[in-house]
């Protein structure tokens, strides 16, 4: 099969390949427990932290198999190799720095695994160090390229589905309507909000929204600007706006940043904000007995 990552010629460095590929093989095992090692001695990385024990040796088994297949398969074989991994490693939240960490540690690991077994020496040592960054080089730079857009289609992909999920005007009672906002708005989310909130109030004929922030996980300036936007296109088609789901720490940032929420109602929960908009449309909620 042809080595297809070799960029020296003659069957020197094919041999220094086939000895470098042999000795994974043959040491397999011990390596991917140095490179676990090495990997959790990562500090600001705590991905290993947060996989758990089965995961961690699956992904180091599935990671060293692609940095073997790269010396020994065909090109289409790797890639295929490097595109499954890449997006395995993207669900897991690996990032680039990781990533390329963890190329650089398992092939310190097989240089100096092979250095103390006496394969490299001074006579040959100019020669693999050449073909390892032969080796690595090319891995880095063509995982670097794969996990980023593998991650551009992941966060487009998730974008589609947060505007699907939250961006509805779903209605709960007659005249009164709810629109759930989850994840952070930013002016294309905060238009599409807009829109749907008009297009929903109209046809559902609602008389109160209640734009609930529970899953907003952050509220600056620009968050309440758009908030405040929308509230302001509810009024002038004739509804009430309600905020709803303020937590105490969206609370407290709302008065630090000095953000004017005079003109809303606002409440902590869709509760408490269902029960004031059955109020205002006359109604309210009250527990029958059993018969």
């Amino acid at each position: 099969m042809k080595l297809w990552l070799l960029g020296s010629p003659g069957g020197f460095y094919d041999k220094m390949n086939k000895q470098m590929a042999t000795y994974i093989q043959e040491n397999m095992t011990g390596i991917i427990a140095n490179w676990q090692q090495m990997m959790r001695d990562e500090k600001d990385e705590p991905s290993f932290q947060v996989m758990s024990e089965e995961m961690v040796n699956q992904t180091s088994r599935e990671f060293a198999g692609l940095m073997t297949s790269s010396l020994l398969e065909s090109h289409q074989v790797y890639e295929n190799r490097l595109k499954d991994f890449a997006e395995k490693v993207v669900r897991l939240g690996w990032s680039i720095t990781f990533m390329t960490k963890a190329i650089d540690h398992f092939a310190e690991i097989v240089y100096e695994g092979m250095r103390k077994a006496g394969t490299i020496h001074p006579d040959n040592m100019d020669g693999f160090v050449h073909e390892f960054a032969n080796w690595a080089t090319p891995i880095r730079n063509s995982m670097i390229d794969t996990y980023s857009k593998t991650w551009e289609r992941t966060v487009s992909l998730q974008k589609i589905a947060l505007q699907e999920l939250s961006a509805s005007l779903i209605p709960v009672f007659d005249k009164v309507s709810v629109m759930p906002l989850v994840g952070t708005i930013d002016t294309e989310r905060a238009k599409l909000i807009m829109e749907n909130l008009l297009d929903g109030v109209v046809k559902h004929r609602a008389e109160v929204v209640l734009l609930d922030i529970t899953g907003v996980p952050v509220v600056d300036t620009m968050v309440a600007h758009h908030i405040i936007q929308a509230a302001d296109a509810v009024r002038l088609v004739g509804a009430k706006c309600m905020l709803v789901g303020i937590r105490p720490e969206i609370a407290q940032t709302i008065v630090t940043l000095g953000i004017n929420l005079n003109d809303f109602t606002t409440t902590s929960t869709l509760q408490r904000g269902v029960e004031q908009a059955l109020a205002w449309t006359n109604r309210k909620i009250v527990e029958v007995e059993e018969v």
